[in-house]
Parts: C-alpha cells; sequence; structure tokens
C-alpha cells in the first residue's frame, strides 16, 4: 500500500484553494489499482456569501428624508458570516449612509436589524419607527472624513419603517420567500417584527466532496466522488477528518502522471476556500483478488 501527500503546495494556482494536483516522479501504470482517503486536515473556510456561484450577496433597504423614499442597494463582500455579522454589516451600512441616531447615552440607535430566533429556529427581522424630530438628549450624526460616513441626512415628515428587501438567494440565508419586503409602516409609530418562514441556510454548503481524478465509483454522481468532508467544528477551526474504515475506489487502468484532487459542494459546484493550509493523505494498493 502506497500513500500520497497533498498539501498547500500542490493547489492549483487561481482555484480558490478548491484544486489540487499531485505529479508522481514518473508515469505510473494502474492496471488493478485502487484509492482511498486516510485523513484530510483543512479548516472550516469556505464561504456563504458571494457574488457568483452564491448570488446572495445582496439586498436593499428603503430611507426617507422629507417625503422622499430612497432605495440603497447592500453588497456584501465575499466571506463567512453569521446572522450577527450581516446584522453588524447592516449597521455599518447605516452609519455610512447616516441612517442612524445617537440616544443620551451615547449609543447608536439604529432602526433595521437581524436577530436569531433560537426558539422557532427562525431569523427575525425587526424594524423601528424613524422619529420625524430629534428625541430629547439625542444628537445626529456628523460626517466622518476618514471613514467617509455622511452625516444624518434629515427627518420624515411622518413616521415610517424601513423598508427591507430580501431578494433571490440572499433569502435562503434569512429563511425568507424571495423576494419578501417588510412594511414601510407609513405613520404609525410602532415596532414591527417579521420570523422567517423557511429553515435558514445560513451556510448553504456544510460539507465538502472531496473527489479524485481517474477513479471510477459507481455509487456516487459524479462518479469521481471520493469521500465527504464534514464542517463539524466552528468557522475559522481546523477540520480532521478520517474514515472509520477505509473505502477504497477503483483506479481507471491505464498509465498517468498525476492525480487532481477537487474539492465541490453537494450540487457540483466548485468551492470558495479562503484558507489553503491543509493535508490530504490517499492510500493506494493493488486491488485484491477476491474484490
Amino acid at each position: 500500500m502506497n500513500t500520497i501527500v497533498l498539501t498547500q503546495s500542490n493547489i492549483v494556482p487561481g482555484s480558490n484553494n478548491s484544486s489540487l494536483v499531485y505529479k508522481f516522479p514518473n508515469s505510473v501504470k494502474f492496471d488493478n489499482h485502487q484509492v482511498a482517503v486516510q485523513s484530510v486536515s483543512m479548516y472550516y473556510s469556505w464561504v456563504n456569501i458571494n457574488q457568483s456561484p452564491l448570488g446572495n450577496n445582496t439586498f436593499s433597504y428603503t430611507w426617507v428624508i422629507g417625503s422622499t423614499t430612497t432605495t440603497y442597494t447592500i453588497t456584501i463582500p465575499t466571506g463567512l458570516y453569521e446572522i450577527s455579522d450581516l446584522n453588524n454589516y447592516l449597521q455599518f451600512r447605516f452609519i455610512m449612509n447616516g441612517h442612524y441616531l445617537i440616544n443620551s447615552t451615547s449609543q447608536n440607535v439604529y432602526y433595521a436589524e437581524f436577530l436569531v430566533n433560537p426558539n422557532t429556529y427562525a431569523i427575525n427581522i425587526i424594524t423601528y419607527p424613524v422619529p420625524t424630530s430629534l428625541p430629547s438628549g439625542w444628537s445626529a450624526p456628523t460626517a466622518n472624513v476618514q471613514t467617509g460616513a455622511l452625516a444624518w441626512g434629515g427627518y420624515p415628515t411622518t413616521y415610517f419603517n424601513p423598508l427591507i428587501t430580501i431578494p433571490s438567494n440572499f433569502n435562503l440565508i434569512l429563511g425568507y420567500a424571495a423576494g419578501f419586503t417588510t412594511s414601510q409602516n407609513t405613520g404609525n409609530n410602532t415596532i414591527l417584527t417579521y420570523t422567517s418562514s423557511l429553515s435558514p441556510q445560513v451556510q448553504p454548503y456544510p460539507n465538502a466532496l472531496l473527489t479524485v481524478s481517474n477513479i471510477s465509483n459507481n455509487y456516487s454522481s459524479p462518479s469521481s466522488v471520493l469521500y465527504n468532508v464534514v464542517a463539524d467544528v466552528g468557522f475559522g477551526q481546523l477540520i480532521k477528518s478520517s474514515p472509520n474504515e477505509y473505502i477504497f475506489s477503483d483506479l481507471l487502468k491505464g498509465t498517468i502522471n498525476s492525480l487532481v484532487v477537487r474539492f465541490t459542494n453537494s450540487d457540483n459546484s466548485s468551492m470558495n476556500i479562503l484558507d489553503g493550509n491543509m493535508t490530504i493523505i490517499l492510500l493506494i494498493r493493488e486491488k485484491p483478488k477476491n474484490d
């Protein structure tokens, strides 16, 4: 039985750390051989928000100054986010657009938020009425030249709640129907709370399928799938995965000079892995005569 070790040095440039190539010192002939995974060590660092292929990096909100309503599109940078992170980014955009106030204890007051509701396995969207004048003891933000944050732009002529619109794909993260929109609640000084109607898929792809070129796995589709890496740790932590029993797949007969190992999502789409620090150990053996 022979061992093949792939590390960060085997990663194909431009593959988002999802494709590795092992080059044999010389061409190798496989006529009756099998391959299995001995172990995989890698960091849980594949993203759940990006423009492509997930297409789930935008949503929008509307804001009213006077009687003028303006829609602001929020584009989330590619990365790995939990709901608290998305809420923080929403608040950051409120700060940059000058859409918040400062209360009497010097705390920023935001008028919409995303919150996890663990009791109902749901995500709440909560919107708050924006006042028509500055509350007593409060202050409005001024422009910040260093950060580019805008000053408070003005008050609405009547109460409104920011209108949050959840487009396709991003809706799956929060668990709402595609195109879901909150109410602007014009003229009402009330807090509105919404609860997701679908199971939130904060991480659409919790597993990584490991595929190997030149194998024939008759029980999987595609036939190149060799192993499933389960992200059973927290974001950014080290995954140490090894099978309880080696599962060997037949290598296609022929002479080759390299093997290509790829990580794909469950729908066979390519992965975007942030941390390329990984070690993959494969075992190659001659096929037992009784197989």
